[in-house]
């Protein structure tokens, strides 16, 4: 029985999984939606948000 990890890698190769990661690519190059999600990371790893 394939892992979490495994299953994962292996919808990244589907052309569904492509699709999504190339979105995902798209959505990071964009100044604004990068500094939301280094916002949000740093609430999730309990930093506050806020840079240092």
């Amino acid at each position: 029985m394939p892992g979490l990890f495994q299953k994962v890698q292996d919808f990244l190769r589907s052309p569904q999984g492509r699709k999504y990661a190339d979105q995902a690519k798209r959505y990071a190059q964009d100044p604004k939606n990068r500094a939301k999600a280094q916002e949000m990371l740093g609430k999730f790893r309990g930093k506050g948000g806020g840079h240092r």
